[in-house]
C-alpha cells in the first residue's frame, strides 16, 4: 500500500514537471519568433523538478515514472523526444512520440542514489531542436531494506575489576546503508541482548558500560556481551544486527597473599654449607603480574641466625636457605616465623585487609657422619733448641662428634715434615723431637696433623700445627769479617784505625750482646774500645807502635752476655805502611815499592820470565812438529808396506777386538827363545848391530837428524810392529790349525811350513801347495 502511494506521488510530481515546462517553451518560442511589440520577454532554460522510483520496484516492467511534454508539440506528431544521460536507453526509455519516461528493471539506491538526464525536444523530420535541452534528475526513492552492520565487531575491550558503576568500557557502532535523511530507515538504536546485568549499552551511543560494581576477576575473568542495533527507532517492523564484545577484566592488587599451611617442616643435614637450600614457601595470591610479587622475611632472630630466606627470579616463593654451618650435636631443630609481604600496595584496596601473612617454620637438623674435630683450629707450640730428640713439644686433640668414645689415630703427613724433625704418638697426639733442633737454622716448622677415625678410615681432618724453636745461647760471637787494615807510620797517637763490629747469631737479647775487648797493658802496641753496641773502636795507643816488616796481630777477645756467657776470641791484622801526604798508601814495607798496579817489581820480574819461557817453548815445540811431519812424509813414500794396507787389507783376525792392543797383534807363537826381547817372526829378520844405550847430551843440534835417528831405532827393533799398524796383517789368530797364511815369516832354505802336508788338503788347496814346494800329484 506505501508503495502504492509513493508512486502515486512521484507521479503527481512528474505531471508537475510537465505543468512547468510550458512557460519557458513559450519564452523559448517567442525568442525564436523575433522581436515585437507585443513580446519583450527573454529566453530561459527549462527548470524541472526531480523525478522518483521507488528502488526495488518488483511490480510490472516497464514502469511509467514521469513524461515530458513541450507546448510547442501540438499533437500533429512532429515533435520527436530525446533522453540522454545516464542510463538513458538502458536503464530509462522514452516515448519519442508521448515524452513518457519508464524504468525497465529494479533500481537499488544503495547501489545509485540517483541519475543525471538531459530532455530534448526536436522536430522529427529535420531534427532541429524544438526546446533548448534541459538537465533533470531521476532520484531513487529509499526502502528499508539494509539491516545494521557493526562494520568493526566482533569487539574486544579491558576494564579494571573492581571498577565503579558507569565505568566505560568500549563504544561500539553500527552502520545502516539506507538513506538516513529519508524516514526512519537508518535510525538505530542499541540495546544489550546478552550480558545483563553486568554491562549496559547507551541506545543512541553505543558507548558500553559496567552496570555493577565490584566484579572480581578472580571469580570471573572474562564475560561476553552481545549488543543488537535496530532501525526505524527501534520500531516494531525495523531491521536489527548484532555484534559481540569480549569484555576482560584486569587485575588490580585487591588480595593479599596467604599461606596455603600455618606450619611448614623441613630437615636438613648437619653437613650442608652456606647456601645450601632448605625448602621452597609459597603465599598464595590471586592476582596476576606485578600485583602478585612477594618479599619473605624471617621474623625470629634464631631463624635469621642460622638461615636467609630471599625470593625466587619469578617473585612468587621463598627461598630458604642455610646461612651458617649446623651442628647436629648442638642443636637438633630451629623453629621461627616467616612472613610474605606484596611488593607493590595499591591505597585504593587497604580497606580489604594487610597485604602480607606469617607462617611458623621448623627445621630439623639432622645427624650425619662427622670428621673428627680437634679441640683449637690450629695450634702454635714451642720447644728450645738443641733438646734431646724425644723431647715433648705439645700435644693435640681431637674427638668424634658423633661417638666421643670412639678412638681416634694421629699421624704427621710426610710432606709437611720433609726433614722428620718430630715424631707424634698415634694415640694421644703428643709431638715430641726426633732430633736436635736449631734455632739459626730454622724457626718456624708448620706440620699437618690428620686425625682419623679408629673405626672408619674415610673420617679424617687436620689441622695445622705451628712450631717454634725457642733460641739458647749456643753461639759464640764472632768477627763480623776478617779484619785486615792498616795505619801509617806517621798517624798521631789515639789516631782511630778501623772499626770492629762483632756478630753473634743467637737472638736478640741478651746472648745477643757482645763485649769486645783487645790486648791490656802497657806493652801494648794496640788500643781497642768498646764502643757497648757490638762494635768496638782499634786505636793507636799514646806510645806509638815502632815500625816493623811483619804486620802486626791484634787478639780480640769477645763474649756474650748469656747464659751461660760464650766467648771467642779473633785476631784483627794491622799494617804498618808509609803513607804519602794525602793518606793514601804508598808501601807496606822498608825494601818494597808499590807499583801503579799495587805489585812489587820482583812479582813483575818474575812474571816476564815465565812469559818469555812459554813462548821460547811454543816456537820450538812448532818447529819439531814441522821437521816431523816432513821426515814422515819422505818415509811414508819409500816404504812398500803402504801396498799391503792399502790392497791387501785382512784384518786382525778373530781374536783382533782392540785396535791398538799390541798383545793382540804379535803372534804367540812366532816368538823365538832365547834370551832378550823375542824375535818376531811377522817379518823378514836383518841383520842388526846389538843396541847400543845412548848417553844423554846436552841436547839435538838438528832436530831432523834426531827424529831420523829414533825413526831408525824404531825400524830396528823387533819388539814393536811398524809405525803403518801391522794389525792389518799380522796375525789372523789361532783358530787355524795351519797358522798364519802370510808369506812375510818364510825363510829361504827350508822354512817351515804348515803342520800337515798340504797335499792331503784336496784341490782347493793345491796353489797354495804349490807355493810352499809341495809336489804335484801325479797325472792319472
Amino acid at each position: 500500500m506505501w508503495g502504492l502511494v509513493r508512486l502515486l506521488l512521484a507521479w503527481l510530481g512528474g505531471w508537475g514537471c510537465m505543468g512547468r515546462l510550458a512557460a519557458p517553451a513559450r519564452a523559448w518560442e517567442g525568442a525564436r519568433r523575433g522581436p515585437g511589440p507585443a513580446l519583450l520577454r527573454t529566453r530561459r532554460s527549462w527548470v524541472w523538478n526531480q523525478f522518483f522510483v521507488i528502488e526495488e520496484y518488483a511490480g510490472p516492467e516497464p514502469v511509467l515514472i514521469g513524461k515530458l511534454h513541450s507546448d510547442v508539440d501540438r499533437g500533429e506528431g512532429r515533435t520527436k523526444y530525446l533522453l540522454t544521460g545516464e542510463g538513458a536507453g538502458t536503464v530509462f526509455v522514452i516515448d519519442e512520440a508521448t515524452g513518457n519516461i519508464h524504468v525497465t528493471k529494479s533500481l537499488d539506491r544503495e547501489e545509485k542514489a540517483q541519475y543525471v538526464l538531459l530532455a530534448q525536444a526536436v522536430d522529427r523530420a529535420s531534427n532541429r531542436p524544438l526546446e533548448p535541452p534541459s538537465e533533470f534528475i531521476i532520484k531513487v526513492q529509499d526502502i528499508n531494506d539494509n539491516p545494521p552492520i557493526f562494520p568493526l565487531g566482533p569487539y574486544h575491550a579491558t576494564v579494571p575489576e573492581m571498577s565503579n558503576v558507569g565505568t566505560s568500557v568500549i563504544q561500539v557502532t553500527a552502520h545502516d546503508a539506507d538513506d538516513p535523511s529519508y524516514g526512519n530507515s537508518a535510525k538505530l538504536v542499541y540495546t544489550v541482548l546478552d550480558g545483563l546485568p553486568f554491562f549496559s549499552v547507551d541506545p543512541q551511543t553505543g558507548v558500553v558500560r559496567t552496570a555493577i560494581p565490584n566484579m572480581d576477576r578472580e571469580t570471573q575473568e572474562e564475560f561476553l556481551v552481545v549488543i543488537q542495533a535496530k532501525d526505524m527507532g527501534g520500531h516494531m517492523g525495523g531491521l536489527s544486527g548484532s555484534t559481540t564484545v569480549t569484555v576482560t577484566l584486569s587485575d588490580v592488587n585487591d588480595n593479599p597473599p596467604k599461606f596455603p599451611q600455618s606450619l611448614y617442616q623441613f630437615s636438613v643435614v648437619e653437613t650442608a654449607g652456606p647456601g645450601t637450600l632448605v625448602g621452597r614457601l609459597r603465599a598464595q595470591d590471586p592476582d596476576l603480574g606485578d600485583n602478585a610479587l612477594m618479599a619473605y622475611s624471617i621474623l625470629d632472630g634464631e631463624g635469621s641466625e642460622a638461615f636467609s630466606i630471599s625470593t625466587d627470579a619469578q617473585g612468587r616463593d621463598g627461598l630458604l636457605t642455610v646461612r651458617k654451618s649446623l651442628d647436629f650435636e648442638t642443636r637438633h631443630s630451629y623453629s621461627f616465623r616467616v612472613e610474605a609481604t606484596n611488593t607493590l600496595i595499591d591505597p585504593a584496596y587497604l580497606r580489604r585487609g594487610p597485604f602480607k601473612d606469617v607462617a611458623s617454620v621448623r627445621v630439623a637438623v639432622q645427624d650425619a657422619p662427622e670428621p673428627p674435630a680437634f679441640t683449637q683450629a690450629a695450634y702454635h707450640l714451642a720447644v728450645p733448641e738443641n733438646k734431646a730428640p724425644g723431647t715433648l713439644v705439645g700435644q693435640v686433640s681431637a674427638m668424634d662428634l658423633d661417638s666421643p668414645a670412639s678412638l681416634i689415630r694421629y699421624s704427621i703427613l710426610p710432606h709437611s715434615d720433609v726433614e722428620r724433625c718430630f715424631s707424634i704418638e698415634p694415640e694421644d697426639g703428643s709431638i715430641r723431637t726426633a732430633v736436635p733442633l736449631d734455632r739459626e737454622a730454622r724457626v718456624w716448622h708448620n706440620l699437618t696433623v690428620l686425625a682419623t677415625e679408629l673405626d672408619s678410615s674415610a673420617q679424617a681432618s687436620h689441622v695445622q700445627v705451628a712450631i717454634q724453636t725457642l733460641d739458647e745461647n749456643d753461639n759464640a760471637p764472632q768477627l763480623a769479617e776478617p779484619y785486615d787494615t792498616f795505619v801509617c807510620d806517621s798517624a798521631a797517637p789515639g789516631q782511630l784505625i778501623q772499626v770492629i763490629r762483632a756478630l753473634d747469631r743467637d737472638e736478640a737479647g741478651n746472648s745477643s750482646r757482645v763485649s769486645l775487648q783487645g790486648p791490656l797493658g802497657p806493652d801494648a802496641n794496640f788500643t781497642v774500645r768498646d764502643n757497648r753496641d757490638g762494635s768496638a773502636s782499634l786505636l793507636l795507643p799514646s806510645r806509638p807502635a815502632p815500625p816493623r816488616q811483619a804486620p802486626y796481630l791484634v787478639p780480640i777477645e769477645l763474649w756474650d752476655w748469656g747464659t751461660p756467657a760464650l766467648s771467642s776470641t779473633a785476631t784483627v791484622t794491622v799494617s804498618m805502611c808509609r803513607c804519602r801526604p794525602d793518606g793514601s798508601v804508598a808501601s807496606c814495607r822498608p825494601e818494597a815499592q808499590l807499583s801503579p798496579a799495587g805489585l812489587s817489581t820482583g812479582a813483575l820480574l818474575a812474571i816476564v820470565t815465565c812469559v818469555g819461557t812459554l813462548l821460547a817453548l811454543a816456537v820450538l815445540f812448532a818447529a819439531l812438529r814441522r821437521q816431523k811431519q816432513e821426515a814422515l812424509m819422505v818415509l811414508e813414500e819409500e816404504d812398500v808396506r803402504e801396498n799391503i794396507i792399502t790392497y791387501d787389507d785382512e784384518g786382525g783376525g778373530e781374536e783382533d777386538t782392540e785396535a791398538f792392543d799390541i798383545s793382540a797383534l804379535q803372534n804367540p807363537d812366532g816368538a823365538l827363545p832365547g834370551p832378550g826381547p823375542p824375535a818376531r817372526r811377522d817379518v823378514l829378520p836383518r841383520a842388526r848391530a846389538p843396541r847400543q844405550p845412548r848417553a844423554p847430551g846436552p841436547g839435538p843440534a838438528d832436530v831432523a837428524q834426531l827424529l831420523a835417528l829414533r825413526l831408525r831405532e824404531a825400524d830396528e827393533d823387533p819388539g814393536v810392529p811398524p809405525y803403518d799398524s801391522v794389525q792389518v796383517y799380522g796375525y789372523e789368530g789361532r783358530g787355524s790349525s795351519c797358522g798364519s797364511l802370510s808369506s812375510l815369516g818364510s825363510e829361504a832354505g827350508g822354512a817351515p811350513g804348515p803342520a800337515e802336508p798340504l797335499e792331503d788338503w784336496g784341490p782347493l788347496f793345491r796353489t797354495l801347495a804349490e807355493l810352499y814346494g809341495a809336489k804335484e800329484p801325479p797325472g792319472p
